[in-house]
């Protein structure tokens, strides 16, 4: 593909994009006040080519880093809800390259784009987690491969996915692996989480399964046992996810910004907002707080996308900073999205305006942005290495 060919492409992309997101904003108070399932949401986004688009790139197919993670933000700030969606989606489209052959990944690549997947799913990181409790995915040899038992919390799509990818630990020899599961399959059971506080349309809820068979084919790889074991390319994995949520986290706050600078505009019959220094200065205040988040979170994905781009290649010490990168991120952007959110209830009343604290509320409710500076405060004074796995 030529580079002039590439531009069009993303400019095609981008442009379908906005197009989306001008459809999911009409309706998007009454779509968070429902708090449905994205059946609708997800067929708009497979009528527009999203999910076939959102895939690693490769000849003649997929999307780069840096355009797909614009893609999100644009989605996300109609609505967060679906941004999410399309965030985790693409994120796990890499799990073939994070956990496979390159042979077996390109095939999968090529395979999604063809049929139009889309992906979710839950891989939880090699190392122990506050908010996990073991084993809770079991996988049994079998003789057309493995059987898989248990449940695990997914956040979107549980129920309209085309393909959910987990982790589980082989009862056999300890392994941890990394699978793919179609939803039809028999033995899969979904339980959708319902009143959810935000992110109501992103069709959390959890999977269920009993004896659910596993093929060789649907065996990604093996995910490893600790940090330490991890290489650095598969150490890129949790962060990459964290940093597409970034994304989401922007949209939300951009999307809340906009909404409030319309009403202050529109709402004001006796005083103009340009007439008003106190509604200047808090107005200045938030929009230097957003664009500071996304000045920290384009560096981070630029360099995310380096790194993505050197595969195999990757080093560990690049690796550490990539994730130090991104923990920084994190921490700007959850301070900047529910600061934002929140002030912008003070500066104007309207019904639906709360629902970006709520989302921006939820997206960031279980990535303590104390755990982030910690991790980057350990990495800028000691250089750690450990720092890839160590971002919580």
């Amino acid at each position: 593909m030529t580079p002039s060919t590439a531009d069009a492409r993303r400019r095609a992309l981008l442009r379908t994009a906005r197009d989306v997101a001008d459809d999911l904003a009409a309706d998007a108070i009454v779509r968070d006040q429902a708090g449905k399932p994205p059946t609708d949401e997800t067929a708009r986004l497979r009528e527009a080519g999203l999910p076939a688009a959102l895939t690693p790139p490769g000849p003649d197919r997929g999307t780069d880093w840096r355009t797909a993670c614009a893609v999100v933000r644009e989605i996300a700030a109609a609505d967060s809800s679906v941004g999410d969606v399309l965030a985790r989606h693409y994120v796990h489209t890499w799990s073939g390259r994070f956990y496979a052959s390159h042979q077996d990944a390109t095939a999968l690549e090529e395979e999604s784009v063809g049929e139009r997947w889309l992906w979710t799913g839950a891989v939880r990181a090699p190392w122990p987690d506050e908010d996990t409790d073991g084993a809770d995915l079991t996988l049994r040899r079998h003789s057309t491969g493995h059987l898989l038992s248990g449940h695990r919390s997914v956040h979107t799509a549980v129920a309209m996915a085309d393909q959910i990818v987990v982790d589980a630990v082989s009862a056999a020899n300890g392994d941890v692996l990394v699978v793919r599961i179609p939803p039809g399959a028999r033995g899969l059971s979904v339980e959708p989480a319902h009143d959810r506080l935000g992110q109501r349309v992103a069709g959390a809820g959890e999977v269920v399964l009993d004896r659910v068979t596993i093929t060789p084919e649907q065996v990604l790889g093996r995910r490893p046992h600790d940090e330490e074991s991890t290489t650095p390319f598969t150490a890129l994995a949790e962060p990459a996810l964290r940093l597409a949520l970034c994304h989401v986290g922007l949209g939300i706050a951009e999307g809340a910004l906009t909404e409030a600078r319309d009403l202050s505009r529109g709402g004001r019959a006796h005083r103009l907002p340009g007439e008003d220094p106190d509604l200047f200065l808090t107005y200045g205040e938030l929009a230097s707080a957003a664009q500071t988040a996304t000045a920290v979170v384009d560096r981070a994905t630029d360099v995310m996308e380096q790194a993505l781009d050197l595969g195999p290649h990757l080093d560990a010490e690049a690796a550490a900073g990539v994730a130090a990168l991104v923990a920084t991120a994190e921490a700007v952007t959850s301070k900047a999205a529910l600061r934002i959110t929140a002030r912008v209830l003070e500066l104007a009343d309207a019904p639906g305006l709360d629902r970006f604290w709520r989302n921006a509320r939820v997206l960031t409710a279980h990535r303590p942005v104390a755990h982030r500076l910690r991790s980057v405060g350990e990495h800028y004074l000691n250089g750690s290495h450990r720092a890839v796995a160590a971002f919580r």
